[in-house]
C-alpha cells in the first residue's frame, strides 16, 4: 500500500498565487487544499488536519498572525508546521511570526523552488521528530538535550559553542539554496576539525539551526577552538558570489563566526540543560 500523500493547506487571498501553488505542489506529489480567508484557514486546518500550512500574512479578514495564534492555541493544530508568506522584510515582522510558533517564512516575490525546499525541510523535521537538522544532518532537539544532560552528570567535559552569524541576511540576498550550502559547509568544517583534534567520544549538534554545541575534552578545547575559528574565518568570504566577494568584508551584516566556551562542567553550577544552553548563548562573542 502506498504511503499517503503529505497534505498542504494554502491560505492565500491572491487567487493567481493560490492557483499557482496548488498546481505546483500537486505536481510535486502533495495533496493540496486552498482557502482565501483567514477564518476559513482556521476551520480547514481543524477539519482537514494538514501536515503543513503555507500562510499569507495579509488576508482580507483576520491576518496571518491571528490565524497562527489560533492554530497554536488549539490542541488539534498546535504542532502543524507553518510557513509564512510575507511582503514584509523587517526583522520585527519575522520575529513576531516566529514568536507565534511559525516554523519558517519566505518573502514575496518568492522563488517557488525555494518554497518547495522549505516545505520539504519542515515536513522532514516533523517526520524525524526534530532529532536531526534537515540541512546538516547533525543531531538536534532531544538528542542534543540528552547529551548535554549526560555532561551534567559525568565529570571531564567542556563545551564549545560555534555560532554562524547573519545567515538570515545572507539568505535574503542569495536565496535559500545558497544559505543551506553555507550551513552544510560550516557543519562539515567543524566536524573535520573535531576529527583532527578531538576525541572519539566528542559530540557535535545544534542548539538551534545556526548555533553548534560541541562536547569535548577540556584538554583539547583551546586547540579545537583555534582551529575551527581559523578555518571558518578564512572561508566565509568564499561563500559569496565572485562579483560580491571583494565587498563582502564591508557588508554590515556579513557572515561571521562567534564562539563561547565553558571550560569545565565539574563545578556543579548548572542545574539544568536549559540553563547550560542559555549561558553558552550569553557568552558568545
Amino acid at each position: 500500500m502506498a504511503d499517503p500523500k503529505p497534505k498542504i493547506l494554502i491560505v492565500e487571498d491572491d487567487l493567481d498565487v493560490a492557483e499557482m501553488l496548488n498546481a505546483y505542489f500537486r505536481v510535486q506529489g502533495y495533496e493540496v487544499f486552498t482557502v482565501n480567508w483567514g477564518e476559513d484557514g482556521v476551520r480547514a486546518c481543524q477539519t482537514a488536519r494538514p501536515d503543513l500550512v503555507i500562510l499569507d500574512i495579509r488576508l482580507p479578514d483576520i491576518d496571518g498572525y491571528e490565524v497562527a495564534r489560533r492554530l497554536r492555541g488549539d490542541r488539534r493544530t498546535k504542532d502543524v508546521p507553518i510557513i509564512f508568506l510575507t511582503e514584509k522584510r523587517d526583522r520585527a515582522d519575522r520575529l513576531h511570526g516566529l514568536e507565534l510558533g511559525a516554523d519558517d517564512y519566505i518573502t514575496k516575490p518568492f522563488d517557488v523552488q525555494e518554497l518547495r525546499l522549505r516545505v520539504r525541510n519542515s515536513l522532514r523535521r516533523m517526520g524525524q521528530g526534530s532529532l536531526t537538522n534537515p540541512v546538516s544532518g547533525l543531531p538536534d532537539g532531544a538528542l542534543v538535550d540528552e547529551r548535554l544532560g549526560e555532561c551534567l552528570q559525568k565529570q571531564g567535559w567542556a563545551l564549545l559553542l560555534v555560532s554562524l552569524e547573519n545567515l538570515d541576511s545572507f539568505r535574503e540576498a542569495y536565496g535559500f539554496v545558497a544559505s543551506d550550502d553555507v550551513l552544510r559547509a560550516v557543519s562539515l568544517m567543524i566536524h573535520n576539525a573535531m576529527r583532527e583534534v578531538g576525541g572519539a567520544d566528542d559530540f557535535l549538534g545544534h542548539i538551534n539551526p545556526t548555533d553548534f554545541a560541541l562536547v569535548v575534552s577540556p584538554v583539547n578545547l583551546p586547540a579545537l577552538q583555534e582551529r575551527i575559528l581559523s578555518r571558518l574565518e578564512q572561508s566565509l568570504d568564499y561563500f559569496y558570489p565572485i562579483r560580491d566577494r571583494e565587498q563582502a568584508a564591508e557588508l554590515p551584516h556579513r557572515l561571521a563566526i562567534k564562539t563561547a566556551q565553558i571550560p569545565s562542567l565539574d563545578d556543579g553550577r548548572f542545574d539544568s540543560v536549559e540553563q547550560l544552553k542559555l549561558e553558552l548563548l550569553r557568552l558568545k562573542k
